[in-house]
């Protein structure tokens, strides 16, 4: 049944795109207007005149599946979205793929602030559980996008806008429970509009979950605060957000024997032998953090020409994960061998370690606005520092005999970090139909990290030192043209990005292969028509890329993917859309994305251990890891007077999870469909509304995967050759599971 509603998505895409001419922009959800006041709403998002393929989801639609899942899970229906999740069920770890580039390639801003980590590139959706209860929209751009500030948009951004302060009071309470014990408890209560200038808003929220997979329990609370002042053309908020969490690891993933033995839910994280020989696992294996969000926000309308919005931010992150490691080398954790039971010298043992992050990041950023007749355009950039303070230590060591400090601190080292931009960007109306647009922005980067790295060099005997210093100076223009006319739109662009390197390439790279900053030229076309009842078009686009950084499909040791240089690669599509909607009480959306993303002549480096006597192979031109072929969307809405129905469906083809082709690394592909069903009371028992929902995900139980590691090595045979073994892992995603939810209004 789930393949024959995808042949049946396909088939309508694919008639409204050829009905429609060839390439295609945007929805009729482009063109919905924006309700300003704030500045940070419209600096740096797309309209229908810039030549952009961008995709918005109003407040209406997160809500429909806003039951405590991460935000990638309510956006995932978007063109080129691939989701992932560790614990399977979508709360916890959370990642998403757009265009098969990777989190730390997306870009994404609250308010235009910028949210990506500043030396991980990515966002940890985890750190800010039930935001999406206090966002009002979200746009996502696909490809190199407009300038904007934080982590260069190397594939796609992602622009959240928060609350708008309310006129009225009100007060809202939402509750959620289903499978696997996950639930989440929300209260959010606004004070409305008080002495004509002043607001306040306040959110506070609690999520759980047992996970799908074993012990991936995740326990998380966050808040959100917001104080508004309104005075003619002035606009003042002060916005605190953030959130505490504490989940078990599952990043490790599992591997199809662990599967076939254990079962799809098992999880080998936290893995050890107790002192009877019995297998355990290890019950504080989790990872605790805590981060906090500070924003202050202007809009200042200076003339009905200029607008200026400004906004000063500060985020503080603290927190570590713990974790039990089986047969450590102890020289590697600063520590001396001791003597066994038997006399003889131990060398390696289990032990307890502890990795801490402290990070600051803060700055302020800028727009300047002018809008007069046919010119719009804007000046604006930002400045930014970060300081993160990253250091272990040793809890405790199996038998150990000898002085061991309490909490001994084995490596200590810190990066710093200063980023600047500054750009203007214009569209210049050429007729009543025809736009030219312009973007250029400048950017520097000034990048350090100094100190001990938790990597044993054992060639000086002591942990490897750190001195990294790296500057960049990139030049990002963007030049296009756009064409509107009734219901028909048209564009052209041509892009230029560049990103620099995130922490993990210099630190857990091969250290004889220091990483390089990447260049992406982004050729796009697109054409849309949208009328009252079908929408309907095409993106096309080639992404050439020089020295982009792509992951190996292997990980860290603290879990994270690494990635290599490759010289030349490149991505390629078509993303098709298009909608229906005949009657007020339904519609009919869908989405397909046809792709090809290749390096080209790949060598894939094999090494005996560590970073030591690696073998090269020639493997020509090869798929780029986590980057499938294909990807559909389909969704089916429902809505009659306070019921509403939703069915959709998502496809994602088979994949790699590395860059050799490998069989022991390809992700099958996989169908999932989920069903949700509301009925909203209105005015009833003094409450100003009442909904209660259920969804059901995954209805037809498919048995999937949606992300995973590989990796490789060898060993030497008896005749001296090297003989190549690989191994995978893979992260289940949960079978049928059900969420319910019931929100009161006030």
């Amino acid at each position: 049944m789930t393949n024959s509603l995808v042949r049946a998505s396909l088939a309508v895409c694919c008639g409204l795109a050829s009905h429609a001419g060839c390439v295609y922009a945007e929805p009729v959800d482009s063109v919905k207007a924006v309700k300003l006041p704030s500045v940070e709403v419209s600096a740096n998002r797309a309209s229908v005149k810039t030549p952009v393929a961008f995709s918005n989801i109003s407040r209406k639609e997160l809500n429909k599946g806003n039951d405590g899942r991460d935000l990638p899970y309510l956006i995932q229906a978007a063109p080129s979205v691939v989701v992932t999740g560790d614990a399977g069920a979508g709360i916890g770890y959370s990642a998403i793929r757009v265009r098969g580039t990777d989190a730390s390639r997306i870009n994404v801003t609250a308010n235009g602030v910028p949210i990506n980590d500043s030396e991980s590139h990515c966002v940890y959706w985890v750190n800010m559980p039930d935001l999406v209860s206090s966002v009002r929209d979200v746009q996502i751009q696909r490809g190199a996008g407009t300038s904007t500030n934080g982590a260069g948009a190397f594939g796609a951004s992602i622009n959240m806008v928060t609350d708008a302060p309310s006129i009225d009071p009100y007060a809202e309470a939402s509750v959620s429970y289903g499978s696997f014990n996950s639930n989440r408890q929300t209260l959010r209560v606004g004070s409305g509009e008080l002495g004509d200038h002043w607001s306040a808003d306040v959110r506070l929220s609690h999520i759980g979950s047992d996970g799908y997979i074993d012990r991936a329990f995740s326990k998380l609370w966050s808040y959100l605060g917001q104080l508004a002042y309104s005075n003619g053309g002035t606009d003042i908020k002060l916005l605190a957000f953030g959130g505490k969490e504490r989940t078990y690891m599952a990043w490790d993933y599992a591997t199809k024997e662990e599967m076939e033995k254990y079962g799809r839910r098992y999880n080998p994280c936290g893995a050890y032998t107790d002192a009877d020989g019995k297998p355990a696992f290890y019950p504080d294996q989790c990872d605790n953090f805590t981060q906090h969000h500070l924003q202050l926000l202007l809009y200042q309308r200076l003339s009905d020409k200029w607008r200026l919005s400004a906004a000063a931010h500060y985020t503080k992150g603290d927190g570590y994960y713990e974790q039990y490691k089986t047969k450590r080398t102890l020289v590697e954790y600063g520590l001396k061998p001791f003597e066994g039971s038997d006399g003889e010298p131990v060398k390696k043992s289990d032990l307890i370690r502890l990795k801490f992050n402290d990070c600051d990041f803060g700055g302020a950023i800028f727009t300047l606005n002018y809008l007069a007749g046919r010119i719009n355009a804007t000046a604006g950039g930002g400045l930014n520092w970060f300081r993160g303070g990253h250091y272990g230590e040793v809890k405790w060591v199996r038998n150990y005999v000898g002085s061991i400090d309490p909490l001994q601190r084995y490596y200590d080292n810190i990066g710093r970090k200063f980023d600047s931009n500054i750009y203007v960007r214009a569209d210049v109306g050429i007729s009543s139909s025809l736009t030219g647009y312009a973007d250029l922005q400048l950017r520097n980067i000034h990048y350090t990290i100094t100190g001990v790295s938790d990597n044993y060099d054992y060639n000086t005997e002591a942990m490897a030192r750190l001195d990294i210093r790296r500057d960049y100076t990139f030049f990002n223009p963007k030049l296009g043209l756009t064409y509107t006319e009734g219901p028909h739109r048209a564009f052209a662009s041509w892009s230029v990005a560049h990103k620099e390197p995130v922490r993990d390439n210099f630190t857990d790279g091969d250290p004889r292969h220091l990483p390089s900053a990447e260049r992406l030229f982004d050729y796009e076309a697109g054409y849309s028509f949208a009328n009252n009842i079908v929408t309907a078009g095409a993106t096309l686009y080639y992404m050439d890329y020089h020295d982009q950084l792509v992951v190996t499909g292997q990980l860290s040791d603290t879990g994270n993917p690494l990635s290599i240089n490759a010289p030349r690669s490149y991505r390629a599509g078509i993303e098709l859309q298009g909608a229906i909607k005949p009657t007020r009480w339904f519609g009919w959306n869908l989405t397909a994305t046809l792709s090809r993303s290749r390096i080209k002549d790949f060598t894939e480096y094999i090494y005996q251990d560590e970073w030591t006597n690696p073998i090269a192979i020639d493997c020509g031109d090869t798929p780029i890891a986590f980057s499938p072929d294909f990807t559909a969307s389909n969704t089916f809405d429902f809505a009659w007077r306070g019921a509403e129905a939703s069915l959709a469906t998502r496809f994602v083809s088979a994949q790699y999870m590395n860059n050799a082709r490998s069989a022991e690394a390809r992700l099958p592909h996989y169908c999932v469909t989920d069903l949700n069903l509301a009925y909203t009371f209105r005015n009833i028992a003094g409450l100003r509304e009442l909904r209660a929902s259920i969804a059901i995900y995954n209805i037809f139980n498919e048995k999937y995967c949606n992300n995973g590691y590989a990796g490789a090595g060898y060993t030497i045979g008896a005749d001296g050759t090297p003989e190549i073994y690989r191994y995978a892992g893979f992260a289940a995603q949960a079978t049928t599971n059900v969420m319910a939810t019931v929100t009161l209004r006030l």
